[in-house]
């Protein structure tokens, strides 16, 4: 039977978008200025986000202890809010359409491995989520889904498969439990 053997693994395939040097100014800013929860400041995160390459909408909110991998990788809406201690680990390009809510401890994981290989290979795939969707606290997102209009995943629930638009889900793995229903 075989067996995994992590000495056999190598992701050298995987490049992260961007050169040595600026990846690791993006690690000292990242833990500066993003998961340090000492800092409450909204205007000088979006401005540091555009300067290392991510595209970011008007109004966007985001809170301390915020982790995000690679800037360069990420679009962001206008008016979304990242919640405290969000993780956005995008190997792979995370995009957010308009009024996204992502909610405090929310993890978008755009990388895997194939459990399936004795080399455990590294895989990664895009996480879209269109506008309006709300991602509940520490809840998780797998690679390569796209969660449509206004889907909602609940509070620690977790999806590795795409979300239809305006439905609510729940659990691990996450199930569809509802119509979202909106009023004015």
């Amino acid at each position: 039977m075989p067996q995994t053997d992590l000495s056999r693994y190598n992701n050298a395939w995987y490049s992260p978008g961007a050169p040595a040097i600026k990846r690791l100014l993006w690690y000292f800013t990242n833990v500066l200025f993003f998961k340090n929860g000492w800092n409450p400041l909204n205007g000088p995160k979006v401005a540091l986000l555009r300067l290392f390459g991510a595209k970011v909408g008007r109004g966007v909110r985001i809170k301390p202890n915020v982790n995000i991998k690679h800037p360069w990788l990420l679009q962001i809406g206008s008016h979304c809010w990242i919640g405290e201690a969000v993780w956005i680990d995008n190997l792979a390009r995370v995009t957010l359409g308009n009024s996204v809510c992502l909610s405090q401890g929310a993890m978008l994981l755009t990388g895997n491995h194939d459990y399936g290989k004795p080399t455990f290979d590294l895989t990664v795939g895009a996480i879209v989520l269109e506008d309006g969707v709300w991602i509940g606290a520490r809840a998780i997102v797998g690679p390569g889904v796209t969660c449509r209009s206004h889907a909602v995943l609940t509070a620690g629930s977790l999806t590795s498969q795409n979300l239809e638009a305006y439905r609510i889900y729940r659990g691990n793995p996450a199930v569809l439990v509802k119509e979202r229903r909106m009023t004015e």
